[in-house]
């Protein structure tokens, strides 16, 4: 078998750097570089003609150019006759338009994807899809892994004395259900009622949470709306703990000042995007390690289902 090549974008270097030393790889050297209008060029710099190639590119803020510069990646990839071209995204942006939630309105989430296999991607591998539907708006494989094995150990240490699992919304329930079997603990659900985007206001908590730790499961958390008031309701309903675990720390606006005066007492991240671990009340675990784990069994065409709990 030819061996395989890892590949870095600009948009987490670091994430792919630690994704290459599980695997005791080097990174293949790629210059990246703006025109003055800030278009973008790129130079694989050494040759991959028959190698199977993975590329470490979330599309996270700016998405726009991260998603372009990974476009432009696999066209290069292409054009200089690589074997496979692997598209690992750990956060896929645009996801959160995945249906027709009214009259005209993008399925964003379909574009980028075709978008990709008209590239030249071969294969998608990402992390918590923000709607676990949209792997079928792909015609190529889709490895979706999940951040549960991760979060599963940390909840674990912490030594909660009366944990709960709670899901922040009803779409989020099965999310929630997966780490309430794994961990063995009972389920509430927060009940919202969205007015419009990035907007959300809480209505009613299904279930019992007074001196319970409840614990939130989330794929994202992003301008902390939701999250900062149903902590603040859990709270208010008698819960004595509220810690909050979200695979992508997006974290945009004004996500930081909502956090810092909420009732939440820690929001646990990945570094799925990069950066946002800067406050003291959020905590960062590492997704590379899963990351790794799951290119090697690609590329040695073994099941990735072992490296999960």
């Amino acid at each position: 078998m030819n061996d395989y090549i890892l590949v870095a974008g600009t948009a987490n270097p670091e994430f792919a750097q630690k994704v290459a030393s599980f695997l005791g790889k080097e990174l293949a050297q790629v210059d990246v570089k703006r025109f003055s209008d800030g278009e973008i060029n790129v130079n694989i710099v050494e040759s991959v003609r028959g190698k199977d190639v993975f590329i470490i590119q979330p599309t996270c803020a700016p998405a726009n150019d991260n998603l372009m510069e990974l476009l432009i990646i696999v066209d290069a990839l292409k054009r200089s006759s690589a074997g496979t071209i692997n598209a690992v995204m750990p956060y896929f942006g645009y996801a959160r338009q995945d249906r027709k939630a009214a009259p005209r309105v993008p399925i964003s989430a379909k574009l980028v994807a075709d978008m990709l296999e008209t590239a030249g991607v071969q294969r998608a591998i990402t992390i918590d899809l923000h709607a676990s539907q949209i792997q079928g708006f792909f015609s190529i494989p889709v490895d979706h892994l999940v951040g549960a094995s991760l979060f599963v150990e940390y909840i674990k240490e912490k030594n909660l004395p009366n944990p709960i699992i709670a899901s922040p919304d009803v779409g989020g329930v099965a999310r929630a259900r997966t780490y309430a079997e794994k961990l063995g603990y009972d389920l509430v659900i927060v009940d919202k009622k969205r007015e419009k985007a990035n907007e959300s206001e809480v209505m009613n908590i299904i279930g019992e949470v007074a001196g319970r730790d409840v614990i939130i499961l989330d794929d994202m958390v992003d301008t902390a709306g939701t999250l900062t008031k149903a902590a603040d309701v859990l709270k208010a309903r008698g819960a004595t703990s509220v810690m909050a675990c979200c695979t992508h720390g997006v974290l945009s606006g004004p996500a930081f000042e909502r956090i810092e005066n909420s009732s939440l007492d820690e929001l646990v991240i990945t570094d799925t995007i990069p950066g946002k671990d800067i406050h003291p009340k959020i905590t960062s675990l590492t997704a590379s390690e899963i990351t790794a784990k799951a290119i090697n069994r690609i590329y040695t065409n073994e099941s990735i289902q072992s490296i999960f709990i």
